[in-house]
């Protein structure tokens, strides 16, 4: 795909500048639908006390263009502007990586944020231990969640190594806006697979924990990780069905160990159980009741929990009365998640 002629000159006038130099740092962005969010994501970036890093911020093709390079043009003389057509998360990353000039790639959604010794920090071990292929960090997260004020890695802690074991058994976990990677150990393992819209991420560090790349984490907060209505782990039945897309090409493509396939085989089920369970709230908001009761019975197969029991008992005996229940629960979440929004603004 050819570029346009605003991303041609864009980059021109950024190349040029910069020539005679390469960062050891290429920050990719990719954008999509955080219009309102990326000036802070950048100032961010450029408020680093590591300085040797160049930004490429890659439009996936938003519908929101406009405003997004709007609220780019601060910047657009410090960065390097990429527009495509929509494609993915995966491909505009990939686009970003392709188009990186550092030895390193650090990863930031446009609507997360950096702290200021975020870089600094990832590239003092980086660069103390060239055997490293990647490093992450914790995360605290802020916005349109009833976890915000909570860190990553306080609820997905990361314990011993990263394999791709310890991956599959969630052991450990990894936040892509967190990630500084070697950009030569990327492409070596062929990038982030396009096909995918969810969990592509993951997909990609099981991939090198099979190739035998070596991690590292820091289990120091130095990123914010936002939540709001627009961002893709809004979906919940989505996020699950990406995730189910993504264990069974792993399953299909990977030579594993017994206790790798064990660990792959467990998360299958798990995430078919929390799509039925989410597909289960859905029909029964929707009033479709027999339905809800399959969805819901698959799910317990799985989690075997007392309350869902009571909940399908209640759908056989008073499905009308719990769906008025359920709908007022979910209001009340609802309620609670916007004035946690607000009072993160």
């Amino acid at each position: 795909m050819h570029p346009t002629e605003t991303e041609t000159s864009t980059r021109e006038s950024v190349r040029t500048e910069t020539a005679s130099h390469s960062p050891a740092v290429s920050v990719v962005v990719p954008a999509y639908l955080t219009a309102p969010y990326i000036g802070e994501a950048l100032a961010s970036v450029f408020a680093q006390t590591f300085t040797d890093f160049e930004v490429v911020v890659v439009n996936d093709g938003s519908p929101d263009t406009p405003e997004l390079e709007r609220a780019l043009e601060p910047y657009r003389e410090r960065i390097a502007y990429i527009r495509q057509e929509n494609r993915g998360p995966a491909a505009a990353r990939n686009a970003g990586i392709r188009s990186a000039r550092g030895r390193y790639v650090a990863f930031l959604d446009s609507d997360d944020l950096w702290l200021p010794r975020y870089l600094e920090q990832q590239m003092r071990v980086l660069e103390s231990d060239p055997a490293l292929d990647l490093i992450y960090t914790d995360a605290l997260f802020f916005g349109d969640s009833l976890l915000a004020g909570k860190t990553y890695m306080g609820l997905y802690p990361s314990n011993g190594e990263v394999t791709l074991e310890s991956l599959l058994r969630f052991d450990v976990a990894v936040i892509t806006s967190c990630v500084v990677a070697r950009r030569e150990t990327l492409l070596a393992a062929g990038l982030f697979d396009e096909r995918f819209f969810y969990s592509e991420d993951f997909d990609l560090w099981a991939r090198l924990a099979h190739r035998r790349a070596r991690f590292a984490y820091q289990t120091e907060v130095l990123a914010r990780h936002r939540f709001h209505a627009s961002s893709l782990t809004a979906n919940r039945a989505r996020l699950f069905e990406g995730q189910l897309e993504v264990y069974r090409k792993l399953r299909q493509t990977l030579e594993m160990s017994p206790g790798e396939r064990e660990a792959l085989e467990m998360q299958l089920a798990r995430s078919e159980a929390d799509l039925a369970l989410e597909q289960g709230k859905r029909r029964l908001l929707e009033g479709e009741y027999s339905e809800a009761a399959e969805a819901l019975s698959r799910a317990n197969d799985f989690y075997r929990s007392s309350k869902l029991r009571a909940v399908l008992l209640a759908l056989r005996a008073a499905p009308g009365l719990l769906r008025r229940a359920y709908r007022l629960r979910h209001a009340f979440w609802l309620r609670r998640i916007r004035a946690t929004e607000r009072g993160a603004s």
